[in-house]
């Protein structure tokens, strides 16, 4: 889940989205209005029930929702932001919020943060859609990683309660990785719980110093949390130079062989779209600290709603940000996936949930990416991908880290 900066050019500030939306001209038949959601974010489900709906309750309104894959996110929204045929309503990430502002082709909705009771909103999700004091990003949902695993294979194992810290998780997944089994499906660029076992040992991906960053993958704490990840890695078959999304781990996991991964809870209503019969089999805890007394340490992220500049009807997409920000839908993606909702009021909607219990303990020793507009960048090149493969697959830690550390710092100062 990342943010990227978009400034907006002053000719396209908010005027094209100060009234509600207008009907489309009959003689123009239905309204088109194109909307891109990550792949992940909400069931099929789900999303067929908000057209339908909303299309009968705006009349002329014909939703066009298309489905995006995280992998090569950035360069496609950054296209379509640049082009002459945009998409009218993006969901990104909300690091990634940043990026686009700064390039000019997201629209300016200070003027809406009222009506959208931007007061109520998660600050981890709304601070990182303002830039320079506007509000490009609408927040969504809010999420971070836990440990999602089979219920039935932990009892076959005699693992009556989930592992507390690092050391027993190593012990658990040991027991588990047998009999045809894996004890944790973990692909070799799941760079988000390396993240977080490198924040546990007291590193960080980038540091500033005089006022220009640093990359840190090269630092000897940074390095403690690779070496974890490396034994966690290997008491699965999860392939070593792929992400979580190749083959997508929900379908994987579905097939009732793997014990744990490391997701969302939301990804529950993933693999029961794959087989029903597991409902009721998949349990939830926090991703283990080094000590029993603090969770490790988490990602916490989410995703935030944008309208391009360059939408030809900004006033009708507006309408469909208001809905899917608003309180109906927002409590229904909670329910459906398990997500912290955007405003701070509806935080009671999944009193009761265990993967939302075990994302509320993790989120509470959460963290965030180095808070610059070009960490994207760094993202885009995958350049900590491949690094984790080149050391999961052999090649030695400390060179492999400061060679990706050096890529980094290079690409976090270019244009400063």
């Amino acid at each position: 889940m990342r943010h990227r900066i978009l400034a907006l050019a002053a000719v396209l500030a908010l005027s094209a989205c100060g009234t509600p939306a207008e009907e489309p001209k009959a003689s123009g038949g239905p309204a088109k209005l194109t909307v891109w959601i990550m792949d992940g974010s909400v069931t099929q489900e789900l999303l067929k029930k908000f057209e339908t709906e909303y299309e009968a309750a705006h009349q002329g309104i014909d939703l066009d929702i298309q489905i995006q894959a995280w992998d090569g996110i950035g360069e496609r929204v950054t296209a379509a932001l640049a082009s002459t045929d945009a998409p009218d309503v993006i969901e990104v990430g909300n690091t990634q919020v940043a990026q686009y502002s700064a390039s000019g082709g997201v629209t300016d909705l200070t003027a809406k943060v009222g009506e959208l009771q931007g007061a109520d909103w998660l600050p981890g999700l709304a601070q990182p859609g303002n830039i320079d004091g506007k509000q490009y990003g609408i927040p969504w949902y809010a999420a971070n990683r836990v440990v999602v695993y089979n219920k039935d294979l932990f009892a076959d194992a005699g693992i009556t309660q989930p592992p507390a810290t690092r050391d027993e998780w190593l012990e658990v997944t040991k027991k588990l990785n047998k009999g045809g089994n894996q004890g944790i499906y973990l692909t070799g660029q799941t760079w988000y719980a390396l993240a977080g076992f490198i924040w546990d040992e007291g590193g960080d991906l980038a540091v500033q110093e005089g006022g220009k960053w640093k990359g840190a993958l090269d630092t000897p704490q940074a390095l403690a949390g690779m070496g974890f990840y490396k034994q966690l890695q290997a008491l699965g078959k999860g392939p070593k130079d792929a992400d979580e999304a190749n083959p997508p781990q929900h379908e994987v996991f579905a097939q009732g062989k793997v014990a744990q991964i490391i997701a969302v809870p939301g990804i529950a209503a993933r693999v029961l779209e794959v087989d029903a019969k597991l409902k009721d089999k998949m349990g939830f805890f926090p991703i283990p600290g080094k000590t029993a007394d603090k969770p490790g340490t988490v990602f916490t992220g989410g995703s935030d709603l944008i309208i391009p500049a360059a939408s030809q009807r900004q006033e009708e997409a507006y309408e469909v940000v208001k809905a899917l920000a608003g309180e109906q839908f927002q409590t229904e993606l909670a329910k459906a996936m398990s997500f912290v909702p955007n405003r701070t009021s509806l935080a009671g909607v999944l009193a009761g949930e265990e993967g939302t219990a075990a994302m509320a303990k993790g989120a509470a020793n959460g963290r965030a990416t180095p808070n610059t507009p070009n960490w994207a960048a760094v993202e885009a090149t995958s350049v900590i991908k491949q690094y984790m493969t080149a050391v999961l697959t052999g090649a030695d830690p400390a060179a492999e880290a400061q060679k990706v550390s050096e890529t980094i710092t290079t690409t976090l100062n270019s244009g400063s």
